[in-house]
């Protein structure tokens, strides 16, 4: 059994919820964990860990459940074999929100498990993007992009830590046709993912990275549940998994 934790929020849920299916579907009995507080921050994670605070709901394979946990708690319940972590999407791109927060929880986390660790690169918002933060970056959807992804190279570098290079993906997925020209959106409000195509690449990117799935040779094609009028376009799907190959 492969074991997956994310120590996240919003964005981490967007992006595993289609990972379980998509290890599956490529032959890894799997289980992901995701820790969620929404918005939630380096600091905000690090104080939660300070405190021992039972804030996280527990997400399960993709499934929110009604379970409230802390980090401690998590960790000593079972051995995981890799742990993501990554920055509140506002504060992306500034680097001198990540430190010393995310030196104190790599610390921490080396000191209560074997996992491997790594950072999860979060997208930047659309170009008319209604996200309070995003006034941070000028509203500028481009220099928002180049700020997060310097950042997050950074520290990445810093620590020695492998990068999911989700936002990248996202970027690059902007660009084709099918998203610049085709009238649809990546996102679904202009931060959190299309629940279709968004949250599909952001799974597609963490199953390469964190868990070694040949997205190539993958078959698994995502379906939403409550949207059964959108039948995935297998272009766009083929087209995403090109991107993530090449990025990922």
């Amino acid at each position: 059994m492969y074991r997956i934790l994310a120590i996240g929020n919003s964005f981490s849920e967007d992006a595993l919820y289609f990972f379980h299916q998509i290890c599956e579907s490529g032959g890894l009995e799997n289980e992901v964990i995701n820790l969620y507080v929404g918005g939630c921050s380096l600091e905000r994670h690090w104080r939660n860990i300070e405190s021992n605070s039972r804030e996280y709901q527990y997400q399960k394979n993709g499934v929110r459940t009604d379970r409230y946990v802390s980090v401690e708690e998590i960790l000593n319940e079972k051995q995981y074999d890799v742990i993501v972590i990554q920055q509140a999407s506002g504060d992306s791109g500034l680097e001198d929100t990540y430190e010393p927060f995310l030196g104190a929880i790599l610390k921490y986390l080396a000191e209560h498990s074997d996992a491997q660790i790594y950072l999860n690169q979060t997208w930047a918002y659309e170009k008319d993007s209604s996200h309070e933060h995003f006034a941070r970056y000028g509203r500028d959807q481009r220099q928002m992009f180049c700020a997060l992804k310097n950042a997050y190279e950074n520290a990445a570098q810093r620590h020695g830590l492998p990068l999911i290079r989700s936002g990248e993906v996202i970027q690059a997925i902007r660009e084709t046709p099918y998203f610049k020209d085709g009238g649809r959106c990546i996102t679904r409000d202009g931060f959190h993912l299309n629940y279709l195509y968004g949250r599909y690449a952001a799974a597609l990117t963490w199953a390469k990275k964190a868990a070694g799935i040949d997205i190539a040779a993958s078959r698994y094609i995502p379906q939403v549940e409550f949207m059964p009028f959108e039948d995935p376009d297998t272009e766009i799907v083929s087209e995403i998994k090109k991107i993530v190959c090449s990025i990922g």
